[in-house]
Parts: structure tokens; sequence; C-alpha cells
């Protein structure tokens, strides 16, 4: 229901910003202007979705061949004693434990051609589990919101932008992003956890993170020590290698056991066209209301409102071009990605707000968008709190990307 809102107060918004411009400031082109990108959305929707058939296919093959070699069952149980306590409500053991690892996995080395087949896949395992199909279970809730949080250890993209707009170190935001979408992760993760009465202070879960935490601050010990220029270059390399990685594995792993892996991958592979077509209308409505929003100028202002509030207080105002990218975020990846270009070509990409801009983008997730895909996914209607969860957790990663960008990137 709180999605449904949602997606109702957006097309509000939209219109009552369309009857003002139109009435109040006489642009009467803006309907036409609201009616086109609605459509054009429609249009993407279906685009994406069918984009997706071709990389769900895939992936969803190599998860059957995984799973009938018994490599994901393995992964599983030796990291049954975190997920089981994460995830109370899914038996040790059982596929979607595997399925959600290796999503998780695709995410935090940026990978999201591979990350968001995998997260279907484990939302349908974890759906055979609900009984009550039309409402998330207390995994799904923790699994999206993990997926909202956006951990992403990795931020390739980014980096390989600003590198394209000619920054002199275009992986000098990689700390400050890594801090930013751990922090956003754990958020999410303790938020969760509250609410579903998880102890998560115990040695079970303890260890792991600090064992996770240490290996991370390893590496960023070791990247900041390296040629900071290669940096985004070794980090691509890094992340497609160990998918290619993971491919082969699975491939070995079935031709060892003797399986006909060809057949395997065909009756995996059938799935990523049955979840393509299902996801259409849930990625048609979600864009369509979206497009209303970003079309009719109501972000524009949301952060003049913002903004004069800031000043108002006497606060810093340095901060508040990167503020459309941080709320374009939770509605729309490529509106956030094309808001930071813009800001990053206006400014500069070496500029505070360049920097800052690239480091919200690398700190925090398209909320709406994750929810709407997975749940759609399996048919949930009724998502509880994870709507509400998902944008707190948005708005401590955006603040927490503040935050580290003046202590990363203030000038003097």
């Amino acid at each position: 229901m709180a999605l449904a809102r949602i997606w109702l107060s957006l097309f509000g918004l939209g219109f009552l910003a369309a009857c003002y411009k139109a009435f109040g400031r006489g642009q009467l082109e803006v309907f036409a202007s609201l009616g086109t990108s609605m459509l054009d959305a429609a249009k993407t929707g279906v685009e994406l979705s069918i984009g997706l058939v071709g990389v769900m296919a895939f992936w969803l093959g190599m998860m059957r061949i995984g799973e009938a070699a018994g490599l994901i069952e393995r992964l599983a149980r030796l990291l049954s004693p975190v997920l089981t306590r994460l995830f109370p409500g899914v038996p040790a053991g059982h596929p979607a434990l595997g399925a959600m690892v290796m999503n998780l996995s695709a995410n935090m080395l940026g990978l999201d051609s591979a990350a968001t087949p995998l997260g279907l896949k484990a939302m349908q395992s974890l759906q055979e589990l609900n009984p009550e199909p039309d409402r998330a279970t207390n995994a799904q809730l923790m699994f999206t919101i993990l997926n909202s949080a956006g951990v992403t250890l990795i931020p390739v993209s980014v980096m390989v932008y600003r590198a394209q707009l000619g920054a002199a170190n275009p992986a000098d935001v990689f700390l400050p992003s890594v801090i930013g979408t751990l922090i956003s992760a754990l958020a999410g993760v303790l938020i969760t956890a509250g609410l579903q009465r998880i102890r998560v202070w115990q040695p079970a879960l303890l260890l792991p993170l600090f064992a996770v935490l240490g290996g991370i601050g390893f590496v960023v010990w070791q990247a900041m020590r390296a040629d900071q220029a290669l940096l985004g270059r070794y980090s691509l390399f890094a992340g497609n290698f160990l998918m290619v990685g993971v491919i082969v594995l699975f491939l070995a792993a079935g031709a060892r056991k003797r399986l006909n892996v060809y057949d395997h991958f065909i009756e995996g592979a059938k799935g990523g066209f049955e979840t393509g077509i299902r996801i259409i209308p849930y990625l048609i409505a979600m864009l369509c209301a979206i497009a209303a929003v970003r079309s009719t100028g109501v972000l524009d202002y949301a952060l003049a409102i913002l903004s004069s509030a800031i000043a108002g207080l006497g606060w810093d105002t340095a901060f508040v071009p990167a503020l459309p990218t941080a709320l374009m975020k939770p509605l729309s990846g490529s509106g956030a990605r094309g808001l930071m270009l813009e800001t990053m070509k206006l400014y500069g990409a070496d500029s505070f707000v360049g920097r800052l801009v690239s480091t919200v983008q690398g700190s925090t997730e398209t909320t709406l968008y994750v929810l709407a895909l997975y749940y759609g996914s399996v048919g949930v209607r009724h998502t509880r709190y994870s709507l509400a969860v998902g944008l707190v957790v948005d708005a401590i990663g955006v603040l927490a990307a503040i935050l580290l960008g003046y202590i990363f990137f203030a000038q003097g």
C-alpha cells in the first residue's frame, strides 16, 4: 500500500505543478511536455524490461548450473552462520541464501548486470517460503533494504565518468564512496533488525563484520598508495575478471559432475524471459509517475525551498548544488546520473561540488526502482515498511556523503 500511495502522490504533485505553470505562469505547453514525458517513460519501461531479459536469461541459466553442481548450496552452507541470523525465516541450506550471497557480492563489485537477475532469483526463492504471497516476509524486507542501501565497494562507473570529464584524479572519491555506502548498509541492517527484533550484537555477526571491514580497510589502504590514475582501470578489470571467473567456475563444476550443462542452462534461462515480461507493468507504472515529477519541475521547487531554508539558518550552502542528484537518486538512477554529469560539467569534476556529487551518487541507491522491480517480480503488493526504511537509509546515505565531502574535499 505504501508504494501505491507514493505512486499516486507523484502523479498528484506532477499534475498540481503542471496546473500552476499553465494557469499561474501561462506556460500552456507544460501539459504537452508532461504527456510526452509519461509516454516516453512507458516506452523506456518496456525497453528496460526487454533489455533485461537477455541478461536475466544468461545469469539465471548460470545459476541453474551452479545449483545443479552444488556450488550454490556450498556457498550458502559456508555463510549460513551469518545469513541464518540476519534471515531467521530462511532454513539453512535453502537456495535463496546462495542467490542472496551472489546478488550482494555482485552489487559490492559494481556489477549491476549480474546483480539484478541474481536478486530477482533470490526474491523468487524467498517467495517460495512466503505463507502470504501478496505480503512481504521479514526475509524479503531485509533483502530489499540491503539492495536499496546499494552496497558498492568499487564505484567503477562514477570513476569512469570523472575520468571522461577531465578529473585529475578520478579515483579520489573512492574512499568516501566506500565509507558512505557502508554507512547506508549498516543503517539499513540495524533499523530493519530492530524492527524484526534480530539481535545483531552477537559474535556470529560481529566477527564477520570486523573481518569484512578489515579486508576493506586493507584494500583501501593499498588503493591510496597505488597510482590513483590507474585505480579505476584496475578496479574495472578486477570486477569483470571475477565475474568471468564465476562463470568459468560454474561451467567447470558442472562438467566435473558430468552434467549436461547446456540443458541446465536452457532450463534456467527460460525463467529470465518469464520474469522479464512479468515486471513490465511495474516498471511502467513507476517510471511514468517519476516522469510526471521530473518534467513539471517539482524537484526544482523542492530544491529552491530547501536552499532558502539552509541559507536562512546561516549554514554553509556549498553543498546545495549536489542536492538535485541526491533528491533524484531514490527515484531514477539514470536521472541521477544525468544530473551528476550536468553538475560536474557546470562546476568542474575536480571542484568541491563535482567531487561531492560523485560521492552522493556512489553512496545511495534507486530505492523506488528496486522495490518496484523486486516486489513486482513476485507479485507482492503489501511491502510493509520497505519504502519508509529505504528512504530513511537514502537520507542517511546523503547526509553521510555530504559530511564525508566536507571531510575529504572541503576547500580551505
